[in-house]
């Protein structure tokens, strides 16, 4: 190799190095931006959406901690995902710019409804 006129595809190599898997796969991720509730194993459960996943760590942008909560439909977190919460039996905290969860074990992608339910 010409260090002072390299081919293309020396130059496609060079950069291969500096690449690193864990962002490209980051990035491949299927939730990645969309807006779910992430449930974690001790920092309890969040709305928002997901920048991120790395194993059990997600980071969301623009989330709130859902404190307390109940389905408009459903028992479960399933059914706050599919069909939003009532509004005057829960308790959201204050919303994040950015969030770093450590043990995140369920990501549920949240319909427009519910969305626009736990914004609201």
């Amino acid at each position: 190799m010409n260090i002072d006129n390299p081919t293309f595809g020396e130059l496609k190599q060079i950069a291969a190095m500096f690449q690193t898997s864990k962002i490209a796969e980051t990035n491949l991720h299927p939730m990645v931006g969309k807006y779910v509730i992430a449930r974690c194993y001790s920092a309890g459960v969040h709305a928002g959406t997901v920048v991120s996943v790395d194993g059990e760590n997600v980071i969301l942008r623009d989330s709130v901690r859902l404190w307390s909560w109940k389905a408009k439909d459903g028992v479960a977190l399933s059914g706050v995902a599919q069909h939003g919460i009532v509004e005057d039996k829960c308790k959201l905290d204050t919303k994040n710019p950015v969030i770093y969860l450590t043990g995140v074990c369920e990501l549920i992608p949240c319909s427009e409804i519910a969305k626009e339910s736990i914004n609201g």
